[in-house]
């Protein structure tokens, strides 16, 4: 099946209500205090980095393992087999002392997501849970949400270092993806700005969407942002060379080498490093630094044939570009094919529903799918 894929992290249950199909412009239309609100039957599937991005990467067609931590309880074993239809369970730990992970995801039409989370057992994943054979044969280690698991940020993300390193020792190309953080919670008191210094030089492949990464690097922009949105979608909002450019440029400064930031239904900016510093990727990786070397721009999204549920369509739009690059697909395509995957997850409630092959991506490109600043 090509080169093997590690997908580590965080795993959790996500519970969607169904909404109707109007769309909001603001939450307030539809969640007020005192309204009843009518909701379709709840759509259960699992959620998390190791469960979106991994099982996409492997429908896609990518050989990967998957690591993260469950409870024993029922939601874990809704999870575990879950997992085990696609052949994907023996990654996983199931702790008697911790309790299965969940969110509620409100997906209401228009209105960017919100979450409701109990991070569970994520919070105790350490590196040591972490299978030191499948590292060692692996061209590719992907991990995500290191912001929703405690032992993650603890001690300046010590942990989270740790585990990067590890991986790098063994000559895999090392991908790391992040999660919204809750300014109230424990982890929003942390000096993200000094993890993020220390952990992306170990770092080949950095994948946040944009108001992950203001929040953690600037957080007075980031409430700039939320002010300026009024309680609309921030990615709306942006402009991209004022607002998502300076944050690209830390980045790079701190040691990035190929960079992708998410900016929702709008696109992905992307960067990457010179030849020199590309050369420091994961030798198992085999990447074309040439092709690769000093790119930047703008991705457009992909206009969606109708849209359920953003729930996903970050992590499976990254599955499809580390995929990409797995199996050697130029920089440009790597970038269509994971704009595209991303407006096909929004076709679906779940994360991996709307999943098309690279070959249908491919062809529905070639006849002239529109992208949303072609409309």
């Amino acid at each position: 099946m090509g080169k093997k894929v590690v997908v580590a992290g965080h795993i959790c249950l996500d519970i969607t209500p169904v909404f109707d199909g109007r769309k909001a412009k603001q939450l307030g239309d539809i969640l007020t205090p005192g309204k009843l609100v009518h909701v379709g039957e709840a759509d259960i599937h699992t959620g998390g980095c190791v469960a979106n991005t991994g099982l996409a990467m492997k429908i896609l067609g990518a050989d990967v393992s998957l690591m993260g931590k469950v409870g024993d309880d029922v939601f874990g074993k809704i999870v575990c087999d879950s997992l085990r239809a696609y052949g994907a369970d023996g990654g996983m730990i199931c702790s008697k002392e911790e309790s299965t992970s969940y969110t509620v995801a409100l997906a209401v039409p228009g209105i960017d997501r919100i979450f409701l989370h109990n991070p569970g057992a994520n919070n105790g994943f350490c590196a040591d849970d972490i299978a030191q054979k499948e590292l060692s044969e692996a061209a590719l280690f992907h991990f995500g949400y290191p912001p929703i698991m405690r032992s993650m940020y603890e001690r300046d993300g010590a942990e989270l270092i740790t585990i990067m390193k590890r991986a790098k020792a063994c000559g895999a190309a090392t991908s790391l993806d992040f999660a919204a953080i809750d300014p109230d919670s424990e982890a929003g008191q942390v000096d993200w700005r000094h993890i993020m210094e220390r952990v992306i030089p170990y770092v080949d492949i950095l994948v946040p969407s944009v108001e992950e990464l203001c929040f953690m690097l600037d957080r007075e922009r980031f409430q700039e942002w939320q002010d300026r949105a009024a309680g609309r979608d921030i990615t709306e909002t942006l402009d991209v060379e004022r607002d998502v450019v300076p944050l690209a440029q830390q980045c790079m400064a701190f040691g990035a080498k190929i960079l992708l930031i998410k900016c929702g239904a709008p696109g992905i900016y992307y960067q990457t490093a010179d030849r020199r510093t590309l050369s420091g990727t994961g030798p198992k990786l085999e990447l074309d630094t040439a092709a690769w070397a000093d790119k930047s721009g703008f991705e457009p999204g992909y206009v969606p044939e109708r849209e359920l549920s953003g729930t996903g369509a970050g992590d499976t739009c990254i599955a499809a570009f580390l995929t990409a690059v797995l199996k050697g697909y130029s920089p440009e395509m790597a970038m269509h094919l994971a704009a595209a995957t991303g407006a096909c997850c929004v076709e679906a409630y779940d994360a991996l529903g709307g999943l098309k092959s690279f070959a249908e991506l491919e062809q529905k490109i070639a006849q002239g799918w529109k992208k949303r600043n072609e409309v």
